[in-house]
């Protein structure tokens, strides 16, 4: 999907309220990707993406805009924290683990699309194995039947579900165990040796007992694997990954060194800007799937830098980040929007689910403005934790609400949540609970 830059912001607006800068910085190098693909070959190669920083507080949407970013163009994805990494020859991983984990999770994406495209074959061939176990069982309980009736009605029933829940014994090959040798991660050495050897070993099967709709499911996915060429997926992983990958590095701040100190952890924090510089810059990470180059890899990196500033990175690493957005933090307002304009809006999510319970909620426009004034106070007398803290007012309104809920009625009982409500359920709890326990 080959979006223009005010295509890409529409579609983040969906989701996202406000930021308008740093969705426009963000569309723009995702468009500069598509223009990138129509280059000739040798200038492509001259074309390295302009990574960015998002400088802002906490819950103001910074990992928000980089997940909806990747999905919107369905390109390969990790989200990392800086401060996981250390420095090489200490414990703890390797910044080049990162693009290993892109690897990966473009060689999942490309395998799902590939599964999707056999998975109407693959049915068919799973429904066959499933009617030639089932048939023997049917001829038992129905004698009377002549074969062609017999195999009419296996059919006819299979295929609109009225076995589902017959329980049905059938072989599964076991998947062969994960040995590992070494350091994971450390110099590419993350082969799983168990996978090596279970393609010269003998299949291990065991009898398991399933419903006939989970067994058409699994030799569904056997089938669809048997089609498929893993050598090809893995081929085609790793160059999405490295033509198309997304790397968001979260906590950016919390590895600058503050101007003038360069002693203790100040220290091991360049460190580990120094280890990252390489990997953004553009070099060559060995994976168990072969070799990446890095250099057209985008990185998004972000921070709250409350204690640090932008400028306390390191220089060599501010410079592979060119593009820097300052993300504001939320008003009344904002949190007004929030709770209600968004696709995936918050009292939406509430509803949906107390609707399970037979429970029709209802919010009224005050309830919705006294919900936002309440977080944005939380957030301006407390810790301020963005549009997180929606979450914590929520859950503390509709506490009792959730408890009581059962679902043993045949009636729906509906629930108008009002201003007076709002004050009724919160003004309480807001003087006396620490709201800190219910951050998500």
């Amino acid at each position: 999907m080959d979006l223009t830059p005010k295509q890409i912001v529409a579609e983040l607006d969906r989701y996202i309220i406000g930021q308008a800068d740093a969705k426009k910085a963000v569309a723009i190098a995702l468009r500069n990707r598509y223009r990138r693909r129509m280059l000739t070959p040798e200038m492509r190669e001259e074309i390295t993406p302009k990574n960015i920083i998002m400088k802002g507080p906490t819950g103001v949407g910074k990992t928000e805009i980089a997940r909806r970013l990747a999905k919107l163009v369905n390109a390969p994805f990790v989200k990392v924290e800086a401060t996981k990494f250390t420095e090489v020859g200490y414990v703890g991983r390797d910044v080049e683990s990162m693009v290993r984990d892109l690897v990966e999770a473009a060689i999942r994406m490309v395998k799902e699309i590939k599964m999707a495209e056999v998975e109407p074959k693959a049915k068919e061939y799973a429904e066959s194995k499933l009617f030639n176990a089932i048939l023997p069982a049917m001829r038992k309980k129905h004698p009377e039947m002549s074969e062609d009736e017999l195999k009419e009605k296996v059919w006819n029933d299979l295929r609109s579900g009225k076995l589902d829940k017959v329980p049905l014994e059938i072989e599964i090959e076991q998947a062969p165990q994960s040995i590992h040798l070494g350091p994971i991660g450390l110099g590419g050495n993350d082969t799983n040796f168990g996978e090596v050897l279970g393609r010269f070993m003998p299949k291990q099967k065991k009898k398991k007992k399933i419903t006939v709709s989970d067994a058409l499911k699994h030799f569904t996915t056997e089938e669809a694997n048997k089609m498929i060429d893993q050598d090809s997926i893995n081929s085609e992983g790793l160059k999405l990954a490295e033509q198309e990958g997304i790397i968001f590095l979260d906590e950016i701040d919390k590895i600058a060194s503050k101007a003038g100190e360069g002693r203790g952890p100040d220290v091991s924090r360049e460190g580990v800007q120094r280890d990252i510089l390489p990997i953004v810059e553009g070099s060559t990470v060995s994976t168990k799937y072969g070799n990446i180059k890095t250099d057209f890899i985008l990185f998004i990196a972000a921070g709250a830098f409350h204690m640090t500033k932008v400028s306390d990175l390191i220089p060599e690493l501010q410079g592979r980040f060119p593009v820097q957005v300052d993300l504001k933090s939320l008003t009344e307002e904002d949190f007004v929007k929030i709770i209600k304009e968004p696709d995936n809006a918050i009292i939406m999510q509430y509803s949906e689910m107390l609707k399970i319970d037979k429970v029709d909620l209802k919010f009224t426009d005050d309830a919705i403005r006294e919900i936002a004034r309440i977080a944005f106070l939380e957030n301006e007398n407390r810790e301020n934790i963005g549009a997180r803290r929606l979450h914590t007012v929520m859950e503390r309104l509709l506490e009792e609400l959730s408890f009581e809920a059962s679902g043993q009625t045949d009636e729906i009982i509906e629930v108008i949540v009002d201003r007076e409500y709002v004050k009724k359920h919160l003004d309480k709890a807001l003087k006396t609970l620490n709201l800190r326990k219910y951050i998500l």
